[in-house]
């Protein structure tokens, strides 16, 4: 199933159109999307066993984010050893580098970013939701804890990020409209845990990160339940909090093309869909050119 936010309801995207599941189910679940978390196993076996439901037409402009207020949003960040070498980062051994988004900064899958200065950068990110409370859960159980993935956006302004000794993430990264996801919250029925994956990015028209996702998605399920997850696990995951698997690839605004920000008028657009081969990015060497980019 595809759950989707329109207009601030919860509803089951089917074919081109959409089923509000408040109207469907005769009020059992919704119209609040943060409520098909807190009946997230009936909800499950409702849209398994209640039959069809006429779809209606939506405009993409009304979508929202799926999971519009998460308890928590705990981002998982250097998953890829190229992402952490280009960055002059590294993950500590045995613990994930955890951080978070704020939830305010969550919005839907289109619209404007007003932006805070001159380095706000952009990294395409494979989400994961919880949908039910997991507390130091075996890895091998993980994604029984888990509601579904979605393609999300991490915009962060690098001067705020960065600023002081040590820096800081969360605040750069949590500015309003920094976190976009969606269009759908996709379950597992329709993308199962090992279903290899393509995350890509482009800012204007432009492929700037392309790559896989192969276990990506396994480990992200894994550092939000289990009990070795340090950080993570010391903390109760309630139903609608969710792990942001940073997927940042290689290649983000601050080292491809020698800073390569998000200005007033680019555009940017992300996308997760089932593993192609990836093309590799273009090469040159002269000044304010791309530099090459293999595929992970």
């Amino acid at each position: 199933m595809r759950i989707a936010n329109l207009n601030g309801r919860a509803h089951l995207l089917s074919g081109p159109g959409a089923i509000d599941t408040a109207r469907a189910s005769g009020g059992r679940f919704g119209p609040d999307p943060m409520d098909l978390f807190a009946h997230w196993d009936a909800f499950r076996t409702w849209v398994r066993t209640d039959g069809v439901h006429p779809a209606a037409p939506y405009r993409r402009e009304d979508l929202g984010a799926p999971v519009p207020r998460p308890r928590q949003v705990f981002a998982i960040g250097l998953n890829y050893a190229e992402h952490a070498a280009e960055t002059g980062l590294e993950a500590a051994k045995g613990m994930p580098s955890v951080f978070t988004k704020f939830t305010s900064s969550l919005t839907g899958p289109a619209g404007t970013v007003h932006l805070t200065g001159p380095s706000v950068d952009w990294e395409v990110e494979l989400v994961v939701s919880i949908g039910k409370a997991a507390q130091h859960v075996a890895a091998a159980d993980a994604w029984e804890h888990v509601a579904g993935v979605m393609v999300g956006q991490d915009f962060s302004d690098r001067d705020v990020q960065m600023s002081g000794t040590p820096p800081q993430f969360s605040l750069g990264k949590s500015y309003p409209g920094f976190g976009p996801t969606g269009p759908a919250l996709v379950s597992l029925d329709e993308t199962a845990p090992d279903t290899p994956l393509r995350l890509r990015c482009w800012v204007n028209d432009e492929l700037v990160q392309d790559g896989s996702a192969l276990t990506l998605a396994a480990n992200a399920a894994r550092a939000a339940t289990s009990s070795r997850s340090g950080y993570c696990s010391s903390r109760e995951h309630s139903r609608s909090s969710r792990a942001r698997a940073a997927s940042s690839l290689c290649a983000v605004g601050t080292t491809y093309r020698s800073a390569y920000f998000a200005t007033a008028s680019s555009r940017c657009r992300s996308s997760v869909s089932r593993r192609v081969r990836p093309t590799a990015l273009s090469a040159a060497s002269s000044p304010g050119s791309p530099r090459t980019r293999a595929r992970m």
